[in-house]
């Protein structure tokens, strides 16, 4: 049994109030009437009934108050589990992200963060019960989304993410100083940061491997994944017609770093190569990440609310009744 809206009980703080104004205001018969020794004795016992009608008209606004409280009882309980982790994803948005060594869906080219996009929308609705926020960066960082449940809120704010709204550069040291600062109020059982980058840090004024040492302090896991093909990669440039062509440029993620990062987080190092093994790499987080609780939960609740109002109506016309019959007060 629980009550939806707690708060309408203090309506019942005036009833009182209400009992003594209506005790001060009640009709009282006043005209003398000389035959009164000569009427039937039920007529006189019929006085100490008076006080009914006030108290069937105060039962009657509690009931509605109790209902207006909007009690409710649970019909069905099961045992709910929960994974209680909250989730930063720190993605990278340099100029770098544009080279298109990634596929989409239908099998055709795109650039690196379009790909991540893709395998995040797929990521996150897998972790229904978790809190995830976004954290991206370039030459530095910016908290697209705080930690949410709200994840259709989560994913617009992803979409609307694009390469060349932070100046360029690689800030992954500020990027995870940044990430961890909005687990560190965090009360939950296992907080993890998700950072991709495809390059090496060279913006910023936090050094990688201090923010990692920091972080583990805290508690916080950080999985790392570089993201890129092996080698030289496909960039999109203009040429001199104003054409769009694809120039090679090579391939430099620090791994020495993302994989000290994620040793001294005791997390793990991943590298993604194109769309299927990045896919890979976040189901294999997914499955890693699960810190179950359980705990028992009413799933179905019926209201109860209509039986108050029934009753409180029921000694409404109760009193009605005897205010205009048995018990009615002459003027």
């Amino acid at each position: 049994m629980r009550l939806e809206n707690p708060w309408a009980l203090a309506a019942l703080l005036l009833l009182p109030l209400l009992y003594l104004w209506w005790r001060r205001h009640d009709p009282r018969a006043t005209a003398p009437l000389p035959f009164i020794d000569h009427l039937p004795t039920a007529a006189h016992g019929r006085k100490r009934f008076q006080w009914l009608p006030l108290a069937l008209r105060l039962l009657c606004l509690a009931t509605l108050i109790l209902a207006a409280s909007r009690p409710q009882y649970g019909t069905a309980e099961s045992e709910y589990r929960g994974e209680g982790i909250d989730i930063v994803l720190a993605v990278d948005i340099s100029g770098s992200m544009l080279a298109e060594d990634f596929t989409n869906r239908s099998g055709e080219r795109t650039n690196r963060l379009e790909a991540v996009k893709e395998v995040v929308h797929e990521f996150v609705p897998r972790r229904p019960n978790d809190r995830i926020g976004l954290v991206v960066f370039a030459g530095r960082p910016y908290t697209a989304c705080p930690l949410t449940l709200d994840h259709g809120w989560l994913l617009r704010n992803l979409d609307r993410v694009q390469i060349g709204m932070i100046e360029d550069g690689t800030a992954i040291g500020s990027a995870l100083a940044t990430a961890a600062a909005r687990l560190e109020a965090s009360d939950a059982k296992s907080k993890v940061i998700v950072l991709l980058t495809d390059g090496q840090n060279n913006a910023g004024k936090v050094n990688p491997k201090t923010a990692a040492e920091a972080v583990a302090k805290l508690g916080i896991r950080v999985y790392t994944i570089g993201a890129g093909t092996r080698g030289l990669a496909p960039f999109p440039v203009r040429d001199v017609f104003g054409n769009r062509v694809y120039r090679p440029v090579p391939v430099d993620i620090d791994e020495p770093t993302l994989q000290e990062i994620a040793r001294l987080t005791g997390a793990q190092y991943f590298r993604a190569t194109d769309t299927e093994s990045l896919r890979q790499i976040y189901a294999d987080i997914d499955r890693m990440e699960r810190t179950e609780f359980r705990e028992p939960r009413y799933y179905a609740y019926e209201e109860a609310y209509p039986w108050f109002i029934l009753a409180g109506l029921l000694l409404y016309c109760s009193e009605l009744a005897l205010r205009h019959t048995w018990l009615r007060v002459l003027p």
